[in-house]
């Protein structure tokens, strides 16, 4: 009998609540739509986040789940570098990685397939079309190492590579920008005043912040030509070049890494003492590299949230204080009936809780909404609304209620019936 009590005891606070609103549209949609706001940015960011998120783990594992890479330098950037002092920062007097490195490091009995990359951008132009996009230079074998498919089309051969041909595979949007709907296989296109063929149609979905080694978003428009066509005719710094290292089938990533290293130790010569003057970095690093990028976004955005909830919670203060100053005759009678502090102030939060639930209700329909459009809109990136987001965005709400509909509730709960009774 209790619990039904409490129920119809809370159903009435939420049926005065709505009544409230009605009579006070102005003040409660103010206070609506703070929460909604902050319940919004939380459930929109982490939606996102989420599809991104995994989008780019898809894209670092598009080589293997065992494949790493080897950078010149580190990819956190230099750490606790003065400025001033160059010795403070070694990391950028490291060797680049050199053709035969890469060479040596595939003929390694543990290593499967050694893909050289640099990311460079070109200017693309064909007939009265131009734009601006990426290009990856690889080795003739980076498709042992990439998820994506070409059709129609070829990728480009190892003679290819070898006698710096000029030819291109182009990507999805960078076909469509250049030749609309027609057949791209076989035209001629510029890159920065260079004439390509185009061979291949490159298809592949990949996340819009790309790897770390691609030229630009992984959405956006891209091309893939050999590394040595650019080292010979397109200018390109191949001192920024690095690998992508897929070790053989049955070959741990922690064997194949150990391997690795001795080998790259033992070719710059070394010693047990000496530090490494390259990176080897692996999917979890690179992983943890970016999550620490976007926890970073992330708590701005939580930030951001918490700001439309605070507005919301003062909200819920005024429009409470209000409510309580205009009820203090009902309040009056209602105790003379024999409510109790324990009704009063259960009535007043149930009210204030109402007002920051139709605020996070709200904010969760925009929320997911967003989540819908992002997905919708790119593909590439699965945004989902993960139910932990629901949760807490409704835990939060509530906890705002109570919060800041504590004071006014409390104050109800303390008039005197005979002073009430009396107040005009």
């Amino acid at each position: 009998m209790r619990v039904v009590s409490k129920f119809t005891h809370a159903m009435e606070g939420v049926s005065i609540a709505l009544e409230s609103i009605r009579s006070n549209k102005a003040r409660a949609g103010l206070t609506i739509v703070g929460v909604a706001v902050g319940v919004f940015v939380v459930v929109a960011l982490s939606s996102v986040v989420r599809g991104v998120n995994e989008s780019f783990a898809r894209d670092v594992a598009a080589a293997g789940p065992t494949s790493f890479f080897v950078y010149r330098r580190p990819i956190g950037g230099f750490q606790n570098c003065d400025p001033s002092d160059p010795s403070s920062c070694p990391e950028r007097r490291n060797p680049a990685i050199t053709n035969e490195e890469a060479l040596g490091i595939g003929n390694l009995s543990s290593i499967y397939a050694v893909t050289q990359h640099v990311a460079g951008q070109g200017t693309f132009k064909y007939r009265d079309r131009s734009l601006s996009a990426g290009i990856e230079y690889y080795s003739a074998n980076w498709t042992d190492v990439d998820g994506g498919d070409i059709y129609p089309g070829r990728s480009f051969t190892y003679a290819e590579y070898t006698s710096a041909a000029r030819v291109v595979v182009i990507n999805d949007k960078l076909a469509e920008s250049l030749f609309g709907q027609s057949d791209p296989i076989d035209k001629v296109v510029t890159i920065d005043g260079e004439p390509f063929t185009v061979i291949g149609l490159y298809h592949y979905t990949s996340s819009p912040m790309g790897t770390p080694t691609s030229a630009g978003g992984g959405d956006s428009p891209k091309a893939i030509a050999p590394l040595e066509t650019g080292r010979r005719h397109m200018q390109l710094w191949v001192r920024g070049e690095n690998l992508i290292v897929k070790p053989r089938d049955g070959v741990t990533a922690d064997n194949a890494i150990d391997d690795v290293t001795a080998f790259l130790r033992g070719h710059r010569g070394l010693r047990p003492g000496d530090r490494m003057n390259f990176a080897v970095v692996t999917q979890d690093k690179l992983m943890e590299t970016y999550d620490q990028l976007f926890g970073t976004f992330f708590v701005v955005g939580i930030a951001l949230s918490s700001v439309g909830l605070l507005v919301g919670g003062i909200g819920v203060i005024a429009i409470m204080m209000i409510s309580v100053t205009e009820r203090t005759k009902e309040i009056g009678v209602r105790k003379a009936l024999g409510a109790t502090r324990g009704n009063i102030l259960w009535q007043f939060l149930v009210e204030a809780v109402t007002l920051t639930g139709l605020g996070a209700a709200l904010g969760l329909v925009l929320g997911i909404g967003t989540s819908i459009a992002v997905r919708t809109a790119w593909p590439s990136i699965p945004a989902s609304t993960p139910i932990s987001s629901v949760i807490s965005a409704l835990a939060a709400s509530a906890f705002t209620g109570v919060l800041f509909g504590m004071l006014p509730a409390v104050r109800a709960s303390r008039l005197d019936p005979v002073a009430a009774l009396r107040h005009e």
